[in-house]
Parts: structure tokens; sequence; C-alpha cells
């Protein structure tokens, strides 16, 4: 019975045939490019048996020579023509893949780096869609493998039926042989490149975390964590390639009988004058290319492979983007409510029930014990992430009905640990910025306090990024300047204070809180940041256990207890 089928699988077939359609007219020249040469190849032993019998009759037979001649060249030119179509279709497929799958990467957002981990996106993203883009050709090419032996045992009937008959009487075991091959090879290859995953989500890991390892001299230990699925790995290839070796050699054992067959068939008929000896010479060839089973598992094997990896493929694509509204923000100064929240991660509420208002540009901060749930607010807040249940409103408007370029340009981001993209450090401030300019990129900078350093940088603004040396506070500056830059109605700042001067801190405090209109959402971890907000929501077992200003909340034990490590109001 026939297994059901998962959202996954679905998704990769979907891909596959899209793929397809994206590189459709090179596709089609080379399924006929390589049907011609097939049709050729089946013609030549039929010009090469007449030729045979023309000279041994020593009638004329240069016009057949010529023939056989030309059908060679024609060989050589398509299998050249083949060649070049099989590149040029792979490498189309490929980027294309590669440009579906990162823009969905991109769409689904962090949620898909919780999922499948960096390393193991970059290795489906990579290999898997180098492997993916060859399915096209390979499925051209099977259809040729396929057309092969079809015309071979054509050919064989209509030389004698006898021939064709003897010939597919021992058929359905080769065809057996290949069927179970074919499932056999996919398990295999699935489970081969998910080892290949592990191992490339472990190395991203260890490369992330470099300094750390280093630091706590644990190089060893960690080379052996990432080389711990290297014996599955090895076992998985080496059950593909048994598979492989076994299933070859099968059909290497049953092919020839079955050439022999033929052969001992065209024999008795040659020696009763029913087939000549050009036909029997044409029929040996049939019978070869009847069990063309080495390009057959070949092709098969590589299909197998490209649909194992388009299945890897397909559960990336399967993981839901957000999807976005048609709504437009209407005037206001940045209003945010969050009604009955709840956000539940790995079967457990994070969150439960949250209902906070931030009045329009006013600066509330976000306090909390180590996994609070300060984090996930500050995503679902500006729609980095959905809730399980309720809803978020900026203005008065669900920021789930919300188009996507208007919840974009209207709430700013700043992380703990800030991503610098772009070419230059102008470029990595004004990401995102739909025509950024010189004067708004530098303002911002010095609203981070920032400016300084960067004037000190061999090329100021125009330095490369690779070329531009930084302390974590420097880059989180950089950070806080590209959220400046983007002078949406909503600032909310995940932690982006933390690798501050308690000096720098309070002047980048005091310049929000004194010359924004923004409305500002603030994770904070020092005492000093939450006094300076207009209100405090301190979290507490995924609820809101009090809003306030900070000197009012002071006085409670356990809010002091929130601040880890800060001695003072």
């Amino acid at each position: 019975m026939r297994g059901t089928t998962t959202p996954a699988d679905d998704a990769s077939g979907t891909l596959l045939r899209a793929a397809t359609r994206h590189s459709g007219a090179r596709t089609a020249a080379l399924c006929l490019v390589t049907l011609a040469a097939t049709g050729a190849g089946l013609l030549l032993p039929a010009a090469l048996g007449r030729t045979l019998d023309l000279l041994l009759a020593q009638a004329p037979a240069t016009g057949w020579v010529l023939c056989c001649a030309g059908l060679v060249l024609l060989l050589a030119l398509l299998d050249g023509c083949q060649s070049v179509l099989v590149g040029t279709v792979d490498a189309r497929t490929t980027a294309w893949l590669r440009r579906r799958l990162t823009g969905h990467v991109l769409a689904v957002g962090p949620r898909a780096n919780a999922r499948f981990g960096a390393g193991d996106l970059v290795a489906r993203l990579v290999g898997n869609a180098a492997q993916a883009g060859t399915a096209p050709a390979a499925r051209a090419a099977l259809l040729a493998a396929l057309a092969g032996p079809v015309g071979g045992i054509v050919a064989l009937g209509l030389t004698d039926l006898w021939l064709a008959a003897g010939f597919l009487a021992g058929a359905p075991v080769l065809a057996a042989l290949l069927r179970t091959f074919a499932r056999d090879t996919s398990r295999c290859t699935t489970r081969y490149q998910q080892e290949q995953g592990r191992i490339a989500a472990a190395l991203a890991e260890a490369v992330d975390g470099r300094r750390t390892i280093h630091a706590a001299g644990a190089t060893d230990r960690e080379t052996a964590r990432i080389l711990r699925p290297l014996p599955e790995l090895s076992r998985a290839g080496h059950r593909m390639w048994r598979v492989q070796g076994r299933a070859a050699a099968q059909a290497v054992t049953v092919a020839p009988l079955l050439q022999l067959g033929v052969i001992a068939a065209a024999g008795v008929l040659l020696t009763r004058h029913r087939l000549s000896v050009g036909e029997m010479l044409a029929a040996s060839r049939y019978a070869v290319l009847a069990t063309g089973v080495g390009v057959l598992v070949a092709q098969l094997a590589s299909l197998a492979r490209a649909r194992a990896a388009a299945g890897r493929l397909g559960e990336v694509v399967a993981e839901p983007a957000p999807a976005h509204g048609v709504r437009r923000l209407p005037p206001g100064p940045g209003r945010l409510e969050l009604r009955g929240v709840t956000a539940r991660r790995g079967g457990h509420t994070v969150l439960d029930g949250i209902d906070l208002v931030v009045p329009g540009g006013t600066t509330l901060a976000v306090v909390g014990r180590s996994g609070a749930g300060k984090s996930l607010l500050a995503a679902i807040a500006g729609r980095l992430a959905d809730p399980d249940d309720g809803e978020v409103l900026l203005d008065g408007v669900p920021v789930r009905e919300l188009a996507h370029d208007d919840l974009r340009r209207a709430v700013a981001h700043a992380f703990e640990r800030p991503v610098l993209l772009g070419g230059t450090v102008e470029d990595a401030i004004g990401l995102g910025l739909p025509a950024p300019s010189p004067t708004r990129i530098r303002e911002a900078a010095r609203t981070a306090h920032a400016d300084d350093f960067i004037r000190r940088l061999p090329h100021g603004y125009g330095t490369a990024l690779a070329d531009a040396p930084r302390s974590g506070g420097e880059s989180q500056r950089l950070g806080l300047a590209r959220a400046f830059a983007h002078d949406g109605r909503l600032l909310i700042l995940d932690d982006a204070l933390s690798s501050l001067d308690t000096v720098t801190e309070a002047r980048i405090t005091e310049a929000l809180t004194g010359g924004s209109s923004a409305t500002r959402l603030l994770v904070a971890h020092r005492a000093a940041t939450a006094a300076r907000a207009d209100a405090v929501a301190w979290l507490d077992g995924g609820r809101v256990r009090a809003v306030g200003r900070h000197e009012e909340l002071w006085g409670i034990a356990e809010y002091r207890e929130a601040f880890a490590g800060e001695g003072s109001a």
C-alpha cells in the first residue's frame, strides 16, 4: 500500500515541477536531443547489418557505408549538444532553486533558523540545491535510457518476433531488480544527506563560537562533536554503494543471459535461413541495447539522489511564511497594543495572555529574569514572530493585516548581536532604506554615538566592513545607527545596549527618550536603563507581573532580583 504524502513531499514535488518549467525550453531541447541520439543509436545496428550483408554478397555498399559514417558523426554531434544542454539546464535549475529557497528562508524569518539551524540550511542551500538541480536533466536522460531498451525490443520484434519473445520472457526479472534498486537507493541517499546536514550544522555552530571554544581549550572536544555523525555518514554511504553495487551485479548477471538467449535464438534462425548474417549482427546489438542496465542503474541513482535532495528542500519550503495583509497604516503616534498574546515554544508556554499598551511616543522598558520571554515579546511586537493566540495592534491596526512594506517601514529593530550586511559601513547603516541619504546616515550614527569611531576608520563611512575592525560595543552602535536611520514610528531594542559602557548607554538612552518621536520598546537588563523609561513592564512566569515607573517597582524584592549584578537603582 502506498504511504500517505507529507506537506514536505508535496512541496518538493511542486518545487521540482516549477524548477523544470523555469528551464522548460532547454529541458525540452535536451529531451529531443537525447531521443534523437537514441534513435540514431537504434538505426546504426540495422545500417551496419545491411552493409555487412551487401559486402558479403559482393554487392555495391558505398551508400550504406556513408550512411553508417553519417550516423556515427551524428551521434558524436548529438553527444556534444547533450553535454552542453545538461550543463546549462543543471546550472539554471540550481540557480533558480537557490533563489527560491533563499527567498523563502528570508520570508519565514527567524523560525527557519530555529527549526533547521544555520549550518543545515547552508548545506541544503548549497549541496542539496545543486543535487536537486540535476533532476530535470536526469529525467531527460532517464527517458533516453528507457527509450533505448524499448527501441531495442521493438527492433528485435521487427527483425523476428521470436527474438523479441525470447527477450521478454526474462525481462520481468530485470524490471523487478531495477524497481528494488530505485526504492532502496532513495532511502540510503536520504539518510546520507541527513547526516551531511548534521555535520554542517555542528560545524556552523563551532565556527560561530570559535572564540569560546578556543578560550575553553575545547578544540579537541568540539572536533569530536562535529565529527560524531561521521561513522553514521560512512555507514549510510557504504549502504548506498552496496545497494548500487548489488543492483549492478544482479543486473549484470541477468543481462548477459538475456543477450545470450537472443543470440542463440538468432543463431537458430540463421541456420534456418530466416535471418541473414547482417541481421544476426544487428540482433546482437539490439540485445545489448535492450538490456541497457548500466545506463538505467546510473540514471536511476542520479534521479534518486536528486529527488532525495529535493525532499530536503521541500522540508524548508513547507515551513509556512507569515502571510501579510493589504491594509495601510493610518497616521498615528505609534501606539502599540498587545491583546491576550500567548506564545509557546517547544511545548512550553513562554508568554501567557499578555495584555500591554504602550502609548505613542513613549518608552516602555521590558524587564524580567533570564528566560522570562522578553526577546520573544519584542519579536512578536515587531512581527518577527507570530503569537499562538492573541493579537498585536499598531495604531489600532492588527499587524497581521498590514501590508509587508508598510509594516517594515513602520517598525525598526536593533539587536544584542547585530549582523551587519553590505559592502561598506555606510551600506550597513542604510540597509533597508529605499533611498539612504548620507545626511540621514550620519545623523543616525551621531545619535548612536558611532560617528567618532567611524571617522577614524581608514575610509570613514566608505570603509569596507571586512576592513573595519570593531568591538562588540561598536558593532552594537552600528546596529543602533541602522535602527535610528530607519526612522519608523515604533523602535524595538532587544537588549541592544548590553555591550555598551554605562556612559555611552546613558547618552544614547537620553537621546532616545528626549529627541525621538517614535514609540520605544526596550528590553533592559540594567536598572539604570529601566529607570530612564517612561514605564516598565515586569515579566515574571510568562505574565506581566506589574507595569509602572521603575522607582515605584524598585521597592519589590523580586523586581530587584530581575537585575542580576545590578546594585543600585
